[in-house]
């Protein structure tokens, strides 16, 4: 094992914020050691502002659940304790070494008796594998700045361990690799690919998370390869190369997605793939709606307007400038836009199904002319067709 060093991290802006600091500085004053940890030391590194801050301490989960007067114990079988400072969230976690893992998931048991250096060791990646004092000082007994500074993704000790014990970890270098701009370390990559078949028993919305993590970043297309590599193949393995998504804006790259994937034969449908992923119900319906449109080639916009919705089209055709402008012309695709509306036709004799057949009949007409969406000329035109075909008039071709 590397000696542990310890650097300061350099300008003051990078250091943590002061409820952050709270949380460690009366850890510290109680007698236990404690740290910022994982994730926020990592970005702070990179010089990058942390989204959460982190701390690993000596403090048993006990101890710290006394200390703190609001707290939460959110994984306390494992030493994890939320503590809410000044209004933000603070993960404060015990030192902590660990079990086998039979599930491949969390360690079957956690021995609170250890070090700083024992709790880095069992950490995922190197980069995640160091800690920071409250003044900046940085323990990295790992290399993790190294690896970081030559763009790599390296396991902490031998990789298919790692990955054994929590097969997400391989979601998670591919993730970490799409947003930061990292390449795989050999030996992690090459592990990955011996330990792909244990991702098969990860749970849906485990799953679900490091793909949409890795959709929304910087290299959207490595998406496409956790879903060559074998990774997702419990919901669909994708054939041929990856399309281009880097250009498309993050609203519409799902949608894409399910696209290329439902037209080379790779799932059945968008909406039972989103479905087994566990999506929410919106994130279903619009994505597998954009992917008909999609499919359907066509750029009827009003058309497709009326039959999908905006934010279907949108995702479909994210770069049209067709679609902008009729999105922004305050031109008619919906009957709730129509002039003569419900009320009207109703006092025109029309209810239930032969007004909503009325309607339809009006928007198709306005549709194609959008100068013709006044009542008066919409009176007129429901008029006439209805003493030429009588009340059902709106079964007429317009």
């Amino acid at each position: 094992m590397a000696n542990i060093t310890r650097n300061k991290t350099g300008r003051r802006g990078k250091l943590p914020p002061e409820y952050a600091l709270f949380v460690l500085r009366k850890l510290k004053k109680a007698g236990f050691e404690a740290y910022f940890a994982g994730g926020c030391v990592r970005d702070t590194v990179l010089g990058h502002r942390p989204h959460d801050w982190d701390a690993a301490t000596s403090a048993p989960p006990e101890a710290v659940l006394g200390l703190f007067r609001r707290t939460v114990p959110t994984g306390i079988r494992h030493g994890t304790v939320t503590v809410l400072s000044g209004g933000m969230a603070v993960e404060v976690t015990s030192f902590r070494s660990e079990g086998a893992y039979s599930d491949h998931r969390r360690p079957d048991s956690v021995d609170f008796n250890c070090g700083l250096e024992a709790d880095l060791a069992r950490r995922d990646f190197t980069m995640n594998a160091m800690a920071m004092s409250e003044d900046g000082g940085i323990t990295d007994p790992f290399g993790g700045r190294e690896d970081m500074g030559r763009g790599l993704i390296r396991c902490v000790g031998e990789p298919r361990r790692r990955f054994s014990e929590d097969a997400l970890r391989m979601l998670r270098a591919l993730r970490f690799s799409a947003q930061l701009g990292f390449e795989l370390e050999r030996e992690t990559r090459e592990a990955i690919e011996e330990c792909t078949p244990l991702a098969a028993a990860l749970s849906a919305e485990r799953v679900r998370d490091e793909f949409e993590k890795t959709l929304y970043s910087p290299r959207p297309e490595l998406a496409w390869r956790l879903l060559s590599s074998g990774l997702m193949d419990a919901y669909a393995h994708a054939s041929g190369p990856a399309p281009a998504l880097s250009s498309l804006p993050r609203y519409a790259r799902l949608a894409h997605v399910c696209h290329e994937l439902a037209r080379r034969g790779d799932i059945d449908s968008a909406g039972e793939f989103l479905r087994r992923l566990r999506f929410d119900r919106r994130t279903v319906r619009t994505a597998a709606a954009a992917a008909e449109v999609l499919a359907s080639g066509s750029r009827d916009f009003k058309r497709l307007l009326r039959d999908y919705g905006p934010d279907a089209v949108l995702a479909a055709w994210p770069r049209s400038r067709e679609l902008r402008r009729v999105l922004a012309s305050g031109e008619c695709w919906r009957a709730a836009d129509l002039a003569l509306g419900g009320d009207e036709l109703r006092r025109l004799g029309y209810s239930g199904r032969e007004l909503g057949q009325a309607l339809s009949l009006l928007l198709e007409h306005v549709i194609d002319h959008p100068e013709d969406n006044r009542a008066g000329v919409l009176c007129k035109l429901i008029t006439e067709k209805r003493e030429r075909y009588g009340k059902n008039a709106g079964d007429a071709e317009g």
